[in-house]
């Protein structure tokens, strides 16, 4: 025999369970339009993986 009548425990779960996959669908959007943001940058990234960067190292002058 099947449940014909939804209770109103089942409305207010279903507006909550709502609500919470609206905050984590808008999570992920932010997240991932930072990361696209980030990669458009492309030529500006550095990590840091333990080499000299060419950007922040001072000049060498020769001394002559």
């Amino acid at each position: 025999m099947p449940i014909t009548e939804t209770h109103d425990l089942h409305k207010r779960r279903f507006g909550r369970n709502l609500g919470v996959a609206l905050s984590l669908v808008g999570f992920a959007a932010i997240v991932f339009g930072l990361t696209v943001a980030k990669i458009r940058e492309g030529a500006s990234m550095e990590a840091f993986d333990h080499t000299p960067r060419v950007s922040i190292t001072p000049p060498v002058e020769t001394g002559q």
